[in-house]
């Protein structure tokens, strides 16, 4: 049976973005991003939605992220839902967040006028695939997997 497991968002980080690093020296960012639904209740008011995600930003990506973004920056994030369980003060503990393959910074800067052109770097791939990776898959271990594929095979 086929499975997908992406995830597309867009919203506002509510927050400014926490990196740390792995005792292997791997950067890895965590963004909390806000993400707001407007629709209109069975009266025809309109209501809105807000749901606050948590985006993890891992390698190169989370530094740069860690660099530019601050609260409230507007972001379009590309990744794949992450379930993670752990035990803390003999309850077991869990969450449901997003690994980032992608992460774009959307509209300018707080208070940043772009005359000349130059932007900020998108912490992301342009030519649609996602950078590599690198993320713990146990407490203590770590793995890297390389994405591959070259531009060629882009079909546009």
């Amino acid at each position: 049976m086929m499975s997908l497991n992406r995830v597309l968002l867009i919203g506002n980080l509510t927050r400014d973005p926490e990196l740390r690093y792995t005792p292997s020296g791997t950067p890895v960012a965590n963004l909390r991003l806000a993400v707001n639904s407007f629709f209109k209740d069975q009266s025809g008011a309109r209501k809105e939605e807000t749901c606050f995600v948590t985006i993890v930003v891992w390698s190169k990506q989370a530094e740069i992220c860690n660099q530019y973004l601050k609260k409230g920056r507007a972001v379009f994030v590309e990744g794949r839902l992450l379930y993670r369980s752990w035990e803390a003060e003999g309850k077991t503990r869990s969450t449901m967040e997003v690994r980032a393959d992608r992460v774009q910074f959307l509209g300018g800067a707080p208070g940043a006028a772009s005359a000349s052109g130059e932007g900020e770097p998108s912490a992301g791939r342009s030519a649609g695939r996602p950078a590599p990776t690198e993320e713990p898959s146990a407490p203590g271990e770590e793995i890297e997997s390389a994405v591959e594929g070259s531009d060629a095979d882009v079909p546009f």
